[in-house]
């Protein structure tokens, strides 16, 4: 038989992507089963091709315990690759590792630009997203727009029902506000946030403010822009970064520049064929029908190709760099599939331009390095687009754990995300449970299946459901703050909100109903992140150390400093030997020479030897 993991240094020279002008080192070993080879090769190809080209064949050297090779690859973009043993082809398998099947994946080498780096401030800190109109509702009297319903229930349902024309108008404001944001700092401040990502806060109609109406002010329930001056100031003196979202694949229909109910003092694209912002979006016939986003009529689509629309987010005094001056720490993009290539790199020239440090983040959902999106393959990862995604492919992973008790899919994922994106990516990917576009987490893993949103909008969970789903949250939480990447608290699943897809995902925070079990489990996830061991997850290393069918255990590292999680999902106890006394840092209680992992529970070490099981 043969062994080829590109995850094992003996067998591919560096982990994960690498840089244009660098090399790389194959080794493929031969290993022997009851003293005899199974299948010993004459010789070994290693087939390769760059993405869209023709593959080359690089013969491999034969050598005592196999074969080897090295290659340096010069260009950035991605690579596939196989090899062939006397003409059978071995290729990617289980967890990255070599098979021979004809039918299995071929490995991806990922080269990026050399000059590609991120910011390192990001780096193993834990962000937090707040939905502005749901948060807290601080000081301040608003002007409330024509069209918009402003609740004084706080806590109250959202409203969801559809009006006489068939739509959900979003127009009901709860007043969370930016005022209110700046109040809760120390709350932030003491849950670990070091970033705080928020959904749109210019100005709109709807209440989650997709549809953009005026992409220079901040809109007006939510505050004025000495507001959001006041709040940047303070929040840098709690350590906390605001990053705000960039919406620019389409804008609202009630905005500045399409128009279309006549609101605004300016000549929309929807109004004349000689507006400024006519060639900003693509008409089939004027005005009635033009490209919107997934169809939705409110969200009107931007032609990224127009030079003036360029320049208006992306010129020396665009949006972009407006709200960078002002002391952001960068923007995460919606919809970044939806933007071509061309665009996010403008987009990136610009931000890094005026910002070096600030972080760009992208929403995708599969995995970002080779993403295929309207037939053509993207380039995020390859230095010249995206700093960050969210990680949807880790957070999918983690929930069919924690759900079905089998590690398979999270063990995969990781193994593909270590494989495939470069290590100062990795190191900043947006690790999400959660998000304002998903149910909330709790409900995920305690409620029940429901499709009806009359059943939505009244169905919370048992106390037994409850606590079992808590249990059951602590455990993935412990995965999203362990594993690489920086942790992005939705807000208020730390206290335990319940709620099924938007808008119930998107009830004001209950500040005077906290689950305080909850809340101190996130704070003390959060103080070990930001403790002595930050150097550990903002870029410590990953290596599974032990792994069945139910239980995970692995290890981040960074030089001499390491610590060791373990998350058990089954029925068995597993008892961790060791020398000495040793920590678990979640609870802060000692444990020598040995800890006994009981089932469905979780914890994090300070050291790590032998391993054993028992079945109870």
């Amino acid at each position: 038989m043969y062994y080829y993991d590109p995850l094992d240094r003996a067998c591919k020279s560096v982990c994960g992507a690498i840089p244009a002008e660098g090399s790389l080192s194959f080794h493929l070993y031969s290993k022997e089963e009851s003293g005899e080879a199974a299948f010993s090769a004459q010789s070994c190809t290693l087939i390769l091709w760059k993405d869209g080209e023709t593959a080359q064949l690089f013969p491999m050297k034969r050598e005592e315990d196999g074969f080897s090779l090295h290659l340096c690859f010069h260009e950035t973009g991605l690579y596939f690759y196989h090899f062939e043993l006397d003409g059978r082809k071995f290729k990617c398998g289980v967890l990255r590792r070599g098979c021979f099947n004809d039918n299995a994946a071929d490995w991806q080498v990922t080269v990026y630009d050399e000059e590609y780096k991120t910011p390192d401030w990001f780096k193993g800190g834990v962000m937090y997203q707040i939905f502005p109109d749901r948060f807290c509702r601080g000081e301040g009297a608003y002007p409330v727009a024509e069209g918009k319903i402003l609740r004084e229930d706080w806590g109250g349902l959202p409203s969801f029902r559809a009006n006489a024309d068939g739509k959900i108008p979003n127009n009901d404001f709860f007043g969370g506000n930016l005022n209110g944001v700046r109040q809760k700092l120390g709350y932030l401040k003491e849950l670990g946030v070091t970033a705080i990502y928020f959904n749109p806060i210019f100005e709109a109609f709807s209440n989650h403010r997709y549809d953009t109406g005026d992409y220079r002010k901040i809109d007006r329930l939510l505050g004025t822009e000495q507001e959001l001056d006041d709040l940047i100031r303070d929040a840098k003196e709690h350590g906390i970064r605001i990053i705000l979202d960039g919406v620019f694949n389409h804008t609202g229909d009630d905005s500045r520049y399409f128009n279309k109910y006549g609101r605004y003092d300016s000549v929309g694209a929807y109004q004349s064929e000689a507006s400024p912002y006519a060639d900003w979006y693509k008409f089939k016939e004027f005005p009635r029908r033009y490209d919107c986003w997934w169809g939705i009529e409110i969200l009107p689509e931007v032609n990224e190709t127009s030079a003036s629309y360029q320049d208006f987010i992306m010129g020396k005094d665009g949006v972009l760099k407006q709200w960078l001056r002002h002391g952001i720490g960068g923007y995460r993009i919606d919809v970044a599939d939806e933007l071509p290539d061309f665009f996010l790199q403008k987009l990136r020239e610009s931000v890094k331009e005026e910002d070096p440090d600030a972080i760009i983040i992208g929403e995708v959902w599969e995995d970002a390095s080779n993403k295929i999106s309207y037939d053509v393959r993207r380039e995020y990862l390859q230095g010249y687009e995206l700093d960050s995604v969210m990680n949807y492919p880790l957070k999918n992973g983690i929930i069919n754990f924690i759900r079905t008790g089998m590690t398979y899919l999270l063990r995969e994922t990781i193994a593909t995300l270590l494989d495939n994106y470069p290590k100062t990516t990795l190191d900043s990917l947006m690790n999400i449970l959660g998000s304002h576009d998903t149910p909330r987490i709790l409900t995920v893993f305690g409620g029940e299946d429901c499709t009806d949103k009359e059943e939505m909008a009244v169905r919370f969970m048992s106390d037994e459901a409850r606590a079992r789903a808590k249990k059951m949250l602590k455990m993935a939480a412990v995965l999203q703050f362990t594993l690489p990447g920086v942790p992005c608290i939705y807000y208020g699943d730390e206290v335990g909100m319940e709620g099924y897809q938007d808008p119930f995902c998107r009830r004001c925070f209950p500040w005077d109903n906290i689950d305080e079990e909850l809340h101190a489990f996130y704070q003390a996830l959060g103080r070990i992140r930001g403790g002595s061991m930050k150097g550990i997850f903002a870029e410590g290393n990953y290596r599974e150390l032990y792994a069945d069918t139910a239980c995970l255990l692995y290890e981040r590292r960074n030089g001499d400093e390491s610590v060791v999680v373990f998350v058990n999902r089954g029925s068995c106890k597993y008892t961790l030997h060791f020398d000495g006394t040793r920590q678990e840092v979640l609870t802060n209680e000692l444990f020598t020479k040995k800890i006994t992992v009981e089932p469905y529970s979780c914890g994090i070490l300070t050291k790590y030897y032998v391993l054993h099981n028992t079945y109870v």
